[in-house]
């Protein structure tokens, strides 16, 4: 899977149900939220980038609860 930039990770956020809940206190981030039974999650995605780095990546995939494959899936 190619690195995805910021504005394409938000959108695929979007599309698997987060909704956007502010920016960080610097703005270099935005929060986005998601209602589950079990819970909610939040996911936090740097703003402003050209190709999110992998580790990066890693880490909001990991707090999206998305598997690889959901991830790639609400990227296409």
């Amino acid at each position: 899977m190619a690195l995805p930039s910021s504005d394409k990770l938000i959108a695929a956020l979007i599309r698997g149900g987060f909704q956007p809940r502010g920016k960080s206190r610097r703005g270099s981030h935005q929060v986005f939220r998601k209602e589950l039974p079990e819970g909610a999650r939040n996911v936090v995605v740097p703003l402003g980038k050209k190709e999110i780095p992998p580790g990066t990546l890693r880490s909001i995939r990991r707090q999206a609860g998305l598997t690889d494959k959901e991830l790639a899936d609400l990227l296409k």
